[in-house]
């Protein structure tokens, strides 16, 4: 009995150690995973919220209005609208849900300032992400185009730029409005223009008075839209400080936009003034202007070596010919050459400079003279200059 009492007890024993140090193992593996599975068990929970949340957010706030309309919608920006007026136009076009959200979302990703004037195409299918993007990349049809008449460019060739650049299919319509000028009478410059006498005579009576600049048109704009927008902009070019030199030194502002148009085509901008001291002692000595742009405006023709026929022809725009300035503007001056008109080189006019002539006609640059004899001196150094040009132009 001892001996199987023995052998019981060790029995008992073993199944103790088993159990003991089994029920360790088994305890120490649990504590290892419970954290674990509760981690992952939370996670999945907290992911199903989330991605539920998401869901309703999207679908409330950022998905389309509705998938399966595909219906084209037209949506126009315009010109100085803000990110906040494209916002509210596009939940009134049913095609985003919350106009806040919209303005947030562009604003947080950089987009406020990037929105593109067009019309653009879009659709009620599109999420609010897809039409912010289609909205800042400018893929849609522009509304507004810029278009920029060039100080020194002639109502010609102004035109023909237009027509280059697809603004107008054809010159002609506008021509024949600057032409005559009857429909812009209601601009008080342009009918003190067609009242003076001489407007039969001028081969553009709104030649000098397109203010040049850059200008954005919208591009359904007429050739009445086009030439208003440049024509209300001329008066800026004579704030009251011109106004009231043009008054001290009796000029209109036809004469003075008939001299700045001279002296924007003869020199570059560091000579405007002297140029416009060599024009005004010549008209205080009665003398005529001979200005060899006003031939290039009757010709058609930059040609530096003029010829007997070019100097003598019959012309109100011939100052070789006629006394004092031609009949009026030959081109579209700059700000800086309407004040040079009215603000002579003080120093060119005391000491009376009466004459200039081109150096190398690339360059530009002029050399001013007090009497013929100079004159003529300089003229017979730079002449072969001016005929190698006209040679390699092919005229």
């Amino acid at each position: 009995m001892k001996e199987n009492g023995k052998d019981q007890d060790v029995t008992y024993r073993s199944i103790y150690r088993e159990r003991e140090y089994g029920g360790f193992w088994y305890s120490g593996l649990w504590k290892v995973l419970r954290p674990v599975l509760v981690g992952m068990t939370v996670a999945v929970i907290v992911a199903g919220l989330g991605m539920s949340l998401w869901n309703r957010l999207y679908e409330e706030y950022i998905g389309p209005m509705d998938a399966a309309d595909e219906t084209e919608v037209s949506f126009a920006i315009e010109s100085g609208q803000s990110l906040t007026r494209v916002a509210n136009n596009l939940e009134k076009a049913g095609l985003i849900h919350s106009r806040s959200v919209f303005k947030y979302y562009c604003d947080f990703a950089g987009m406020g300032q990037k929105l593109q004037i067009g019309q653009y195409s879009l659709n009620r299918a599109m999420s609010m992400t897809e039409i912010a993007d289609r909205l800042t990349t400018g893929d849609g049809n522009p509304l507004v185009r810029n278009i920029t008449l060039i100080p020194g460019e002639s109502i010609e060739e102004f035109a023909a730029k237009l027509v280059r650049g697809g603004v107008l299919q054809s010159a002609d319509t506008l021509l024949a409005k600057c032409r005559t000028g009857q429909d812009f009478r209601d601009y008080y410059y342009i009918a003190d223009v067609l009242n003076g006498g001489t407007a039969s005579q001028r081969k553009y009576v709104l030649e000098g008075y397109l203010a040049a600049d850059t200008y954005e048109v919208y591009v359904t704009a007429t050739e009445d839209d086009i030439l208003r927008k440049l024509l209300s902009q001329t008066e800026a070019m004579f704030p009251a400080e011109l106004q009231e030199r043009m008054e001290e030194l009796g000029l209109s502002m036809d004469q003075t936009l008939t001299l700045a148009s001279l002296i924007e085509k003869e020199a570059g901008q560091n000579d405007f003034a002297k140029v416009s001291a060599v024009f005004h002692n010549r008209l205080k000595a009665k003398m005529k202007l001979q200005s060899d742009v006003t031939i290039h405006y009757i010709t058609g023709v930059r040609k530096m070596a003029l010829e007997e026929q070019d100097l003598k022809a019959n012309n109100p725009y011939n100052t070789y010919v006629v006394s004092g300035l031609p009949v009026g503007p030959i081109c579209s001056p700059s700000a800086a050459a309407i004040r040079a008109a009215l603000y002579p080189d003080e120093t060119y006019v005391a000491e009376n400079y009466l004459y200039f002539c081109a150096k190398n006609p690339e360059s530009g640059e002029l050399y001013f003279s007090r009497t013929l004899e100079e004159h003529e001196q300089a003229v017979a150094i730079y002449a072969p200059l001016w005929k190698k040009y006209d040679e390699s132009r092919g005229i």
